[in-house]
């Protein structure tokens, strides 16, 4: 296949060629009986399956609806129809994918559950998901589902920094060309890289491209935007990867089903099962502190505000677990919810940035002096807070790319001791040298938590590696670590 540049840098297969064999069929077609019937073919077109010439055909299988004067059906249909076009002797346009004769040059060897999870994904029929911890080696293992397959893939992936860290990954691995596309470039190649936000006008233009779909940090899949990627392409070739797969609420109403985008869960690796043997072994711990008078004071009229209207409207006995989410819903146009819901904010930042966590961060600081920390809070403030206080630096979402690995790459080669990620390196970011987590601030959910453990799992001997979670007495940060269901030693 020939690559040519498109608009805005967009590469493509050539056409060169196929235009005067395009105008020899339409001549030899004219020269026929025009009455001759024509045989039904199934294409594909900006995101769905479009079947055409049908009417010869007696029945039309569900997915297809008629739109537009033809029968369509979204692309991620396709494996499921096909078997239907075979037996019916439809004419298959839909594929433009290559064989592309991969040799794999990273020599490492799979884990023995790195090989039962590849078996498990390849007996499914190469659809389906893979859910390890953290640091376990999902990528690796990808790279073998991408050699089985050994066709055009795309990879989707949340962040611009799992972008970087997979084409660095596809390029050691195959010593091939990788496309990327995103905002700032759209270079398309049998092997390409994109975001989740890119993914859908990826998908739209050249979906039938790629033979293989894997996602990774899947758990972003069933919202909405995010999923619409997944539910355009007809890759019958599929691979999910994640250490969180969402729950099953996180699966409803108006959220994609991973099982129907990606395939059930083919292989699935407790973190326990791997701590000590390929990730490092760990404890964690809880430090509780108090608020001063004047920082109580405002949380109990803040947290009056904020509960009382949440048990007012009954917000949790209407929408189960998704009552937060009505409550912001709620305060885009009730003035009470509103007021709530900035309640709820003033909570959280008196909590992540009050001078009793701020003190026991300085204690924990010169009591792991000398070791790689990452200290995680959800406030850009407090982030540039302890920046300016301990001369270390941060990574948030106003990091460009260029920084952010100058500084991780600083980390690693221990020019730093400490950095503050702000939002940030949740999902990706390689810091194989970071055992000490600090947990100022942030979302209680078992996945937020996992990951951040998992930022410090990669196996270091002899360092043994600890999660620290700065808690506030007597606040709603202390019902919500109860509530989460996690592995724990040493708490």
């Amino acid at each position: 296949m020939v690559i040519v540049m498109g608009r805005g840098g967009t590469s493509f297969p050539s056409l060169e060629g196929k235009g005067s064999q395009h105008r020899v069929m339409v001549s030899r077609r004219e020269s026929l009986d025009v009455t001759m019937p024509m045989q039904a073919s199934v294409f594909f077109q900006g995101g769905t399956l479009v079947l055409q010439h049908s009417d010869d055909l007696e029945h039309v299988p569900v997915p297809f609806q008629f739109v537009k004067s033809r029968w369509r059906c979204e692309a991620y249909h396709y494996h499921a129809v096909l078997p239907w076009m075979q037996d019916q002797g439809i004419r298959n346009a839909v594929p433009r994918w290559q064989r592309l004769g991969l040799t794999l040059h990273d020599t490492r060897e799979l884990h023995d559950y790195q090989i039962q999870a590849l078996d498990a994904w390849k007996q499914a029929r190469g659809r389906g998901s893979v859910v390890l911890p953290t640091g376990a080696g999902k990528s690796l293992l990808a790279t073998h589902a991408i050699l089985h397959v050994n066709s055009s893939a795309v990879v989707i992936v949340p962040t611009m920094s799992l972008v970087y860290q997979w084409y660095a990954l596809l390029t050691n691995a195959f010593q091939t060309e990788i496309g990327v596309y995103y905002s700032g470039e759209k270079r398309v190649l049998p092997l390409t890289v994109t975001t989740y936000h890119s993914a859908g006008d990826l998908i739209a233009e050249y979906g039938n491209t790629f033979k293989l779909l894997i996602c990774d940090e899947e758990h972003h899949l069933p919202a909405k935007t995010w999923g619409e990627a997944a539910l355009m392409a007809p890759a019958p070739f599929r691979l999910g990867l994640t250490a969180t797969y969402p729950e099953e609420h996180e699966q409803i109403g108006e959220r994609w089903r991973l099982d129907e985008l990606i395939g059930p869960i083919v292989y699935t690796q407790r973190l326990e099962t791997l701590v000590g043997k390929q990730l490092a072994a760990y404890r964690t711990q809880r430090v509780r502190v108090d608020l001063t008078r004047e920082e109580r004071a405002s949380y109990d009229t803040k947290y009056a505000i904020y509960t009382g209207f949440v048990r007012e409207r009954g917000l949790r006995q209407k929408h189960g677990a998704g009552w937060l989410r009505a409550l912001m819903h709620l305060s885009t146009s009730d003035p009470q919810a509103r007021r709530a819901w900035l309640a709820r904010r003033q909570i959280l930042n008196l909590l992540e940035s009050c001078q009793g966590k701020l003190a026991a961060l300085e204690a924990l600081l010169h009591e792991h002096a000398g070791e790689r920390i990452l200290v995680f809070t959800e406030s850009n403030a407090v982030a540039y807070t302890i920046a300016r206080q301990y001369l270390v630096p941060v990574i948030s979402h106003e990091t460009g790319v260029a920084e952010r690995k100058q500084i991780l790459d600083a980390f690693q080669a221990g020019h730093y001791c400490v950095i503050v990620p702000a939002k940030g390196l949740t999902e990706g970011g390689d810091v194989p040298e970071a055992k000490v987590a600090i947990v100022l601030g942030g979302g209680a959910s078992k996945r937020e938590y996992l990951q951040r453990l998992g930022r410090i799992l990669r196996k270091k001997e002899p360092l043994q590696a600890v999660l620290i979670e700065v808690l506030v007495r007597n606040t709603i940060e202390e019902g919500k670590v109860q509530r989460r269901n996690v592995p724990r030693e040493n708490c």
